[in-house]
């Protein structure tokens, strides 16, 4: 593993990054800090730019939080405040600088770091950032995560759960932005071509696994999950640095981050080993943050599907797509609804190609919206050739944007130094697609008769017969999967997946359709809640 190779150096680089809508606010316009905010031993100063008195008194209210460590008002702060003064007056514009609100917070660098990480995060979501900016705020998360692990002990510092997430989702975006504008050289300048060439350590895969990598070190938080899940107290492997909630929550969030990294990087075995003593259910850590939570089931569902496990795939995306309807209306106010509404779209969208390959009873309201949102596509895979360019729409909006490991050979012509991961993916995927095409259709034959020669049916496919027995081999072999039952989420035991099963005799097809028999308890179940959820909503109006 990597941990026994990275060391807890310095980070130094220069970064080209590309906007992400990671801010998108909500609509109410409430200051909430029009009254005057006084720290002791701050002495305002003026200044070239011009601060509204709200503005100003947040940013007092802001700092005396980070002081002493209020966790519960800097999660307001954070999550609310912030947004709606973003929506009132810096909508087109960025926030001042920091070093134009440091007199106000007595030039105190800990919380203009903490502050920078939000102004140059503003200018991602909502402006169009230059060199300079995309510089600084690496150099920025530079300091913050050497600050945080190179401190001599533990910072005294505590930040709620849901900014936690942020920054490591953040530092993992602008990793993935920037290694995305690297690769593409087309109608690149010359002065950005020597930007790369004389800064090649930039955004280097080794500089972000190292942080995250040293997070989860730090924290000892594999120890304490797997001290958890034998039933012990995690405290017991906390250790000095993971007693305290900073380093356990940037650890925890860490082995998510290495799980979309991996990912990104195409290595999904990886990128379900980090998952190995974190547990998928509503009781994990993941779950307090909803973005958090939401990611972790992308990334877990896509890394199944792309280890061709689509049944696990389809459990993963099934499990996270329920709790998006369940709890729609209480994050629909929050500033990443919108993100997390696209997330949930993309899931539908990589349902509908898992459960094209791997027909399986859904959940009703999952599959009611599946059939809203993809039910044409649908159709179409299972359409024979035809399908394999429904296939490819459908991965390539859903898919991550995929990142090489290595940097582009500068020193080569444009023709050698191109590198795509994105094509080098779906060529994988629709390797494996081309070589299943016609099961859907052979399967829709098969489901209409319980015996059948092998000569009849390969006339009603328009292939001969040897073609035929291929294709029931290919059959025969994609219907069985490794499918989780118990233990780490890379385990699992070779099981059939298919409701036909059938078997080739002396040139005759004998099938079997084995039927699942519906769950009604969970239909009631779902209904009986649904019915107390209105109640209680018709008894508080009343």
């Amino acid at each position: 593993m990597y941990q026994d190779t990275f060391e807890d150096d310095d980070l130094i680089a220069e970064v080209e990054l590309v906007t992400q809508d990671s801010f998108t606010q909500s609509n109410d316009m409430d200051d909430g800090f029009d009254a005057e905010v006084n720290l002791p031993g701050s002495t305002p100063q003026p200044s070239t730019v011009q601060i509204p008195d709200g503005v100003r008194n947040f940013i007092l209210y802001f700092y005396r939080n980070v002081l002493e460590n209020n966790v519960y008002e800097l999660h307001n702060v954070y999550d609310s405040s912030f947004n709606k003064l973003t929506n009132k007056y810096y909508q087109k514009q960025p926030w001042p600088e920091a070093e134009t609100i440091a007199p106000l917070v007595n030039d105190d660098q800990v919380f203009l770091t903490l502050y920078r990480e939000l102004y140059y995060r503003h200018i991602y979501a909502r402006l169009t950032p230059t060199w300079e900016h995309r510089l600084h705020s690496y150099e920025n998360y530079c300091d913050l995560f050497n600050y945080i692990l190179n401190s001599e002990g533990p910072v005294n510092l505590e930040l709620p759960n849901q900014w936690l997430w942020d920054i490591i989702d953040e530092f993992i975006f602008q990793f993935q932005s920037f290694s995305n504008y690297r690769d593409r050289m087309k109608n690149k300048t010359e002065e950005e071509i020597a930007l790369l060439r004389t800064n090649p350590q930039i955004w280097s895969c080794y500089s972000v696994l190292n942080v995250l990598y040293t997070l989860i070190q730090k924290s000892r938080i594999n120890k304490q999950l797997l001290v958890n899940k034998n039933g012990g107290d995690m405290m017991e492997a906390a250790g000095e640095y993971g007693s305290r909630p900073l380093y356990k929550m940037l650890g925890y969030f860490s082995i998510i981050g290495l799980l979309r990294v991996h990912c990104l990087l195409g290595d999904y075995m990886l990128a379900l080993k980090m998952m190995d003593n974190i547990v998928l259910n509503k009781k994990a850590m993941f779950a307090r943050v909803t973005a958090c939570h939401v990611t972790t089931f992308y990334y877990v569902g896509f890394a199944y599907m792309m280890m061709r496990r689509y049944a696990d795939a389809i459990k993963a995306f099934s499990t996270i797509l329920s709790f998006i309807q369940r709890t729609k209306q209480y994050h629909s106010r929050s500033y990443q609804f919108d993100q997390i509404a696209k997330k949930g779209d993309q899931m539908y969208a990589l349902l509908a190609i898992c459960v094209a390959l791997c027909p399986t009873r859904l959940d009703e309201s999952i599959h009611s919206q599946l059939r809203e949102k993809y039910g044409e596509q649908l159709f179409k895979m299972q359409k024979g050739e035809e399908a394999l360019a429904v296939f490819e729409e459908l991965w390539q909006y859903a898919c991550p944007k995929f990142i090489s490991a290595t940097a582009v050979n500068l020193d080569k012509g444009p023709e050698d130094r191109i590198i795509d991961p994105n094509q080098n993916q779906i060529k994988i995927f629709l390797s494996d697609i081309r070589n299943q095409i016609m099961l859907p259709t052979l399967r829709s034959f098969m489901k209409l008769y319980t015996s059948m020669g092998i000569d009849k049916l390969a006339k009603f496919l328009d292939m001969d017969a040897d073609e035929l027995k291929m294709h029931l081999l290919v059959f025969k072999q994609k219907s069985r999967q490794l499918k989780w039952t118990q233990g780490d989420v890379l385990q699992g035991e070779y099981m059939s997946t298919s409701d036909l099963n059938f078997c080739l005799k002396q040139d005759v097809v004998h099938i079997a359709e084995s039927k699942v028999g519906r769950r009604y308890a969970d239909w009631f179940l779902r209904n009986i809640n649904r019915c107390e959820d209105i109640v209680a909503g018709l008894e508080q109006k009343a």
